[in-house]
């Protein structure tokens, strides 16, 4: 009987093994057809869950990706545009529907924490199974600069798919073999000259068989990628009739403002609001709890938004300040730098024997960089509108993550998700704060106590600031040894703060967040540089304020560290910043490429020229690896008598392989310059007693126009697949300025914001 138990149960796992290896040698499974029939307009035909036609020839994609000024709707459009061979003029687009076709593949993938010069088998099938996996139970999200990468294949399938269906239904009609037909245009041309539009095609062509394996066209036929193309969202935002989050305006609208508790993730305790129902026009007040990382308090509804801010600011609350009512930034800053210099962390990188390499070096240097708690000071504030019905609901959000959205809005009222509609409107600005959820589940709850009455909850500008879930606080300590030639033998850094992804798998998910966390980490270990002998390590510390993704991440503090380390480094050896950094990449003609074209364009080596007020300029140079691009940064910088900090021009070339929009990745990189630079001299959020201090953007200032500089960008030439864009360019900026300031006065600035002492 035991032998015979025994047979079953290794029977039974040996064929589970082979279902899971021949499940994981398989592709992912296709992107193209969604689980439910793609809603088409009267007269419009649905070839796949990513593109309609309709009977004027109007192609309409579907955007699965946020637009939050990035310019994905163009660049994502020109891609199915291309190979449908559509007529540009004639392309519109419409958010998509929730499914699991439209899950973020790439952005999974690439967090996993393995240093890019990993090559292995074990690696790549690493990669594979993920992506396999993150088909199927993944998250529908726009973040890490992901878009395009990740639809690059599936936008341009669908698109190939519907253009083979319209040239066989057009060759069925003519009676002559496909292959003998061509396309152009919103048209398939016969040899003999005839031609059929796309809309008068579209109903017989979507009876056609979806092609199994779509060809798709060689990059030598490209009509469309890689042209600089205007961005076809601009219109709607010029003329008013594009929609924003804070613009959704359903039939009966309340509005709602909440009267939040001052100390982050604290809650009501009690509260009057005699005085707030006294206010013409309020329908309701309604206490709400912390939800999904976020704060509670007292929200009031009323007719009119003025109205609800009125009466919310006229209730008399008692607070329940909870963890963090002692919470200080300063002292947490403080515990980073003791703990960067008291733990060894988990070593992401490690290559030789780091310590012996020390000890024997002729010159050792030492340095300690730090980076405080960052806002996120999107222009849009938070806002939400939520219509609950009882047995349904709809909301109208800008977010960068539909699926997580209906969820929370799902889990508020006590909805199954399939109950919930979203629909995702046009975001402000995002930079990760609208991957959060915490102020959807907050706009549902308030909706609850209005049923049948869509109600639009709105942050103040100092709520957005003061209850956002900021980019985490990090101190970094830094060793390096040089031998007696200048040359680098060892380089050992440790960092410290506060791990965003398991605080969100555990507000998010319910998930236990464990293991090393990238992000903490990468912008350290993930660099092109070829260090001899080196340890890169970080120390998650464990901290009850709820920390979040900000445009580029762990990028955006550890950039600033590892390049200003690197010149100090170079100050030690006697040697120029940018040749001591090409000695670092004799092996990786990519990133010293883009190094040497961003220096080239600076006219690096030759006399800065003066400021135009006549003060004197000095440069700094920094290049940075991020979201699969390659960036370098040369940022020429003055002082002013006052010691206020003057950046007059960046230098800004990258690699981010095959530019699909040239004119997109200029205005990325431009943007993040100027959103890279405001946090440079000017970000940074104190916290006392769990109590943000800054509000709005006279204490946390963003960059005015008189004080931008002027961007010139290089795009290198790149063939391969499209990397991200939309964050690469903010890392580099603060180590560029820091080290041109070096430059310029002979102080090191280790520490964000940039001040001169």
């Amino acid at each position: 009987m035991a032998s015979t138990r025994r047979k079953f149960i290794l029977g039974t796992l040996a064929a589970t093994g082979a279902l899971v290896i021949g499940w994981g040698v398989l592709p992912p499974r296709q992107r193209l057809t969604a689980s439910q029939p793609l809603p088409a307009g009267e007269g419009e035909i649905a070839f796949n869950g990513w593109v309609r036609i309709a009977r004027d020839g109007t192609v309409t994609v579907m955007l699965a990706k946020s637009e939050m000024g990035q310019g994905v709707v163009t660049s994502l459009c020109m891609l199915l545009a291309e190979e449908l061979d559509a007529d540009w003029s004639r392309v519109t687009w419409q958010a998509s529907p929730i499914d699991d076709i439209y899950n973020n593949i790439a952005s999974v993938v690439d967090g996993l924490p393995v240093h890019p010069d990993t090559d292995s088998v074990v690696l790549d099938a690493v990669k594979w199974l993920t992506a396999k996996t993150m088909r199927e139970v993944g998250v529908m999200m726009t973040g890490g600069s992901s878009s395009v990468k990740d639809l690059w294949l599936p936008m341009r399938q669908a698109g190939a798919s519907a253009r083979a269906m319209l040239v066989a239904a057009a060759a069925a009609q003519w009676g002559i073999a496909p292959q003998d037909c061509s396309a152009e245009r919103g048209e398939v041309i016969a040899p003999d000259g005839r031609r059929l539009g796309y809309g008068a095609l579209a109903a017989a062509a979507a009876q056609q068989a979806l092609p199994r394996k779509p060809v798709l066209k060689t990059p030598e036929r490209f009509r469309l990628i890689g042209q600089a193309t205007r961005r076809i969202d601009t219109p709607g935002k010029i003329d008013g009739s594009a929609r924003f989050g804070i613009d959704a305006l359903p039939d009966g609208l309340l509005y709602a403002s909440v009267k939040m508790c001052p100390t982050l993730s604290g809650k009501a305790l009690r509260f009057d609001d005699a005085a707030a129902r006294a206010v013409p026009g309020v329908k309701a007040v309604v206490e709400v709890a912390p939800l999904r990382g976020g704060t509670g308090g007292v929200a009031v509804i009323a007719d009119h938004p003025w109205r609800a801010r009125k009466a919310a600011q006229a209730i008399d609350a008692q607070w329940d300040h909870g963890e963090l009512a002692s919470f200080s930034s300063k002292e947490v800053m403080e515990q980073l730098a003791r703990t960067a210099r008291a733990e060894e962390g988990y070593a992401f990188f490690e290559l030789g024997e780091t310590d012996a390499a020390l000890a024997g070096a002729a010159q050792r240097i030492e340095a300690e960089y730090r980076a405080p708690y960052l806002a996120h000071m999107a222009l849009e504030p938070i806002n939400c509108t939520v219509l609950f019905e009882g047995n349904k609901a709809t909301v109208w959000v800008s977010t960068q993550v539909p699926g997580l959205a209906r969820a929370a809005a799902a889990e508020a009222l006590g909805l199954p998700d399939e109950a919930v509609t979203v629909h995702v409107l046009l975001l402000g600005g995002g930079f990760g704060r609208r991957l959060e959820v915490d102020f959807i589940a907050q706009a549902a709850a308030i909706a609850r106590a209005m049923p049948g009455q869509p109600v639009q909850t709105i942050w103040s500008r100092e709520q957005d600031t003061r209850h956002d879930l900021f980019r985490p606080a990090c101190a970094a300590r830094f060793e390096a040894g040089l031998d007696a030639q200048g040359a680098l033998v060892a380089w050992k850094n440790i960092s410290a703060g506060q791990a965003i992804v398991p605080q969100v798998l555990r507000r998010t998910f319910g998930l236990p967040g464990g293991g090393p966390d990238k992000t903490a980490s990468e912008g350290a270990f993930d660099q092109a540089y070829e260090w001899p002998a080196a340890r890169i390590a970080h120390v998650n510390v464990d901290l009850p304020l709820q920390v979040g993704f900000w445009r580029s991440v762990g990028h955006s503090h550890q950039a600033f560290f590892k390049e200003g380390f690197l010149d100090e480094c170079a100050h030690a050896a006697k040697k120029d910043p940018l040749a001591f950094r090409e000695t670092l990449l004799r092996n990786h003609p990519k990133q010293l490429a883009v190094l040497q074209a961003a220096a080239r364009a600076a006219g690096w080596g030759a006399a800065s020229k003066p400021a135009p007020d006549g003060a004197k300029t000095a440069r700094g140079i920094a290049l940075h690896d991020s979201f699969g691009s390659t960036v370098a940064q040369v940022a020429e910088v003055s002082i002013s008598a006052d010691k206020a900090i003057r950046v007059h021009r960046v230098w800004c070339a990258i690699d981010c392989g095959l530019a699909v929009n040239p004119a997109g990745v200029r205005q990325q990189l431009e943007g993040a310059v100027i959103f890279g630079l405001s946090a440079a001299l000017h970000g940074g959020v104190d916290i006392v007693d769990g109590q943000v201090q800054q509000g709005n953007f006279h204490d946390q200032p963003v960059l005015r126009l008189n004080e931008a500089p002027t961007v010139e960008c290089l795009i290198l030439p790149g063939t391969g697949h499209p990397e991200g864009v939309g964050e690469p360019g903010v890392p580099p900026i603060a180590p560029a300025v820091a080290n041109a300031l070096f430059a310029l006065t002979g102080q090191r600035l280790r520490s964000l914001p940039l001040k001169l002492a």
